[in-house]
């Protein structure tokens, strides 16, 4: 396991993997105040606007009852409540932050990891693309923003280090796919990749993708990832300390991903002391 670990240190910093980080990276932050997982924020949601019963710990459908019979702004509302926190990133956030690395694709609505892209590279340079909501975007599927927030138009294929929100982010606008609308929408194009930006389906051919913090043991999740790694390298790794599900363990045969059994904390110092040389250098 060591030799693999290295190995990926290795390729890390020279570009060839992306990290693609979920919820569960958070579980490294010290005094986390902002949900960490999708039934956190349904409870956080559905505490502060009523909904059916059944319904309470189904983000999606939660979100899209409050759409429905409040309004997309309340929807918007709740989210940038609930992630008007911003958690100090883990040494694996900034790590990363420093790496090789010229795509970071985040799959939750924290902006930790934009926050230790502004740590670790204080001069800029870098650009983070947001999904958008066709409700209140219709035909812009997504938005670019520089390093300190400000609109940028689409970036170019050969843009530089990238930061890819697909389903959004509390900063710089509030962005968030979340309902179940949002993801009807995506969901009807993203096999063409319509959705995902020319940057990043540039980026991604040839490359390895590193799964951290994240679980695929639903369908969102898993057509999501299988959508943004399409073209990729046939050779991935996902950490995952727990078993995973029959169809956890289908997707990860079908992608290529080999499963690293660690907790998530053990795998990121041993990361962090392979990289550290080429973090130094």
């Amino acid at each position: 396991m060591n030799d693999l670990i290295h190995d990926i240190a290795r390729q890390l910093d020279a570009g060839a993997v992306i990290p693609y980080l979920g919820p569960d990276m958070l579980s490294l932050c010290g005094d986390v105040q902002v949900p960490a997982t999708p039934l956190a924020l349904a409870e956080i949601m559905t505490s502060k606007v009523s909904v059916p019963h059944k319904i309470r710990k189904r983000l999606t459908q939660a979100a899209q009852f409050i759409e429905n019979f409040k309004h997309r702004k309340s929807v918007v509302q709740l989210m940038n409540e609930a992630f008007a926190s911003v958690p100090a990133p883990s040494a694996l956030h900034l790590a990363l932050a420093r790496s090789g690395a010229g795509l970071w694709v985040d799959t939750w609505y924290d902006d930790t990891l934009a926050a230790a892209l502004r740590q670790a590279r204080p001069a800029g340079g870098w650009v983070q693309v947001q999904g958008l909501s066709q409700s209140e975007h219709f035909g812009q599927w997504t938005g670019a923003y520089d390093a300190a927030g400000a609109p940028l138009p689409e970036p170019s294929p050969q843009a530089g280090p990238l930061l890819y929100k697909p389903i959004g982010s509390h900063d710089p606008a509030g962005n968030y796919l979340v309902s179940d609308s949002d993801y009807v929408e995506v969901l009807t194009e993203i096999d063409i990749q319509t959705p995902i930006p020319e940057a990043v389906q540039r980026w991604r051919i040839g490359r390895h993708f590193l799964f951290l913090g994240c679980r695929f043991d639903d369908q969102l999740t898993r057509s999501f990832a299988r959508q943004i790694m399409k073209r990729s390298s046939d050779h991935h790794w996902a950490v995952l300390p727990e078993p995973p599900t029959r169809m956890e363990a289908r997707f990860l045969e079908e992608q290529g991903i080999t499963r690293i059994p660690m907790a998530l904390a053990d795998f990121s110092a041993a990361l962090i002391e392979a990289l550290q040389p080429a973090l130094a250098a």
